[in-house]
């Protein structure tokens, strides 16, 4: 049995944040692990209980709607927004008041191949342009197609012109991430304080891909986002490959979440979210060089996608790192992560956020050190379905998408 300590209230849980067997929220197209049950034949193991509580105390206020798979925000420095559309649109938010109408922006990003869980992906915010904030590079990762077809998927810096509502494609930051059919595209940037970018990647169910350090699948990387290349200090930066250079861990199913630790800026503290099979999601803190044990190739015995192996297997691996937090049964289907931040939060500062699409919850995890103590789940955010991106904003509040496939929202979560 495996040591992890995982939350037997959980399943409870689920009922109060508004999903019953985890069913889908009408017109939306998710995934079989985003969905109730999955392939996996594995159960869930029996661990130590972290105390599950719903509390009331937070609000909620609907800053735009009327978006299709918001997958994520950024915020740019003058008060407005840009979001990410699934689909393959990017949308500006002019300001972050209530009823803000999105604005599309024409961004040349026909080359998006939205289908399954792969599309117009994660987004992150490099700086201001020459102009300020009025010309913004950011970085957005997406499912990339010739003719049609699924070639790979790829990290592209776009200067944002919202005046002119369009957004300039200036160059591939990275590229050569396997993809397939869209399933576990993963895709998540996030830039650390040291100015790297980390990038939770999926394995695009590809068994082989998790544990091979040749591949950029299954991974969380840290790279330089102006040259692409593995960044200064990774484990594996004396590689011949380069894009073993690029990774940071290893052995993941498909991360949906990235977040650095606020007061973690000398020694960078990185924590994800990540989708387990038909059990066992994942928290995870990040070590360099890492192995957190997902190969659903066993050791490379079987061609076939193995969902039925541990989604952490320390018997194969016995140094595989063990997760923080695991759903058990059933799972969350958890996305977004991010740590709230600011005194307005009071006694939830340094919690992690993070979202969940088949449980249509958030979920707000305690910790001290390195382990997880308390996991809070707001009443407040149980009737907006399914949600997907969690980033902090400027204002402190935390930002968060619903994922439910039509008239989807922003929605700003503050202290009630």
């Amino acid at each position: 049995m495996s040591s992890r300590p995982l939350a037997l209230l959980a399943a409870a849980v689920v009922g109060l944040g508004g999903c019953s067997g985890g069913g889908a929220t009408p017109g939306a197209s998710p995934s079989s692990d985003e969905q109730a049950g999955g392939s996996s034949q594995q159960s869930g193991s029996s661990p130590d209980a972290i105390p599950t509580e719903r509390v009331d105390d937070l609000q909620v206020e609907v800053v735009a709607s009327g978006l299709e798979h918001p997958w994520d925000i950024g915020f740019l420095g003058d008060g407005s927004a840009v979001v990410t559309e699934r689909a393959g649109r990017l949308r500006h938010l002019p300001s972050l008041d209530t009823g803000t109408q999105p604005v599309e922006l024409r961004a040349g990003l026909d080359d998006v191949y939205a289908q399954g869980e792969g599309g117009l992906l994660g987004l992150a915010v490099l700086g201001q342009g020459e102009s300020g904030w009025a010309q913004a590079q950011v970085v957005v990762c997406f499912n990339h197609a010739e003719d049609g077809e699924p070639v790979d998927i790829r990290l592209v810096q776009l200067t944002l012109d919202p005046a002119n509502r369009r957004a300039t494609r200036d160059r591939d930051v990275l590229t050569g991430l396997p993809t397939s059919t869209g399933r576990h595209s993963g895709c998540r940037p996030t830039l650390a304080s040291d100015g790297t970018l980390f990038v939770g990647t999926g394995d695009t169910a590809d068994p082989g891909v998790p544990q091979d350090l040749s591949s950029l699948g299954g991974k969380v990387l840290r790279i330089d986002p102006d040259t692409g290349d593995g960044a200064s200090g990774n484990p594996f930066a004396d590689s011949s490959d380069p894009d073993q250079r690029r990774v940071y861990s290893f052995g993941h199913r498909n991360v949906q979440g990235v977040a650095q630790r606020p007061g973690t800026e000398d020694d960078p503290q990185v924590w994800t979210s990540e989708h387990g099979p038909s059990v066992d999601d994942e928290v995870n803190l990040i070590e360099p060089g890492g192995n957190y044990g997902w190969d659903p190739s066993q050791g490379g015995e079987v061609s076939s996608y193995d969902e039925s192996v541990p989604m952490t297997d320390t018997e194969r691996f016995p140094d595989a790192v063990e997760a923080a937090w695991s759903s058990g049964d059933p799972t969350e289907a958890i996305a977004g992560a991010a740590f709230l931040e600011g005194e307005q939060w009071g006694e939830r500062e340094g919690m992690l956020a993070v979202t969940a699409l088949k449980g249509e919850k958030l979920m707000l995890f305690a910790l001290e050190g390195e382990t997880v103590t308390q996991v809070q789940v707001p009443a407040a955010l149980e009737e907006h379905g399914r949600l997907r991106a969690a980033r902090l904003g400027p204002d402190g509040a935390l930002y968060v998408t619903t994922s439910n496939g039509s008239d989807d929202k922003v929605l700003r979560v503050t202290p009630g």
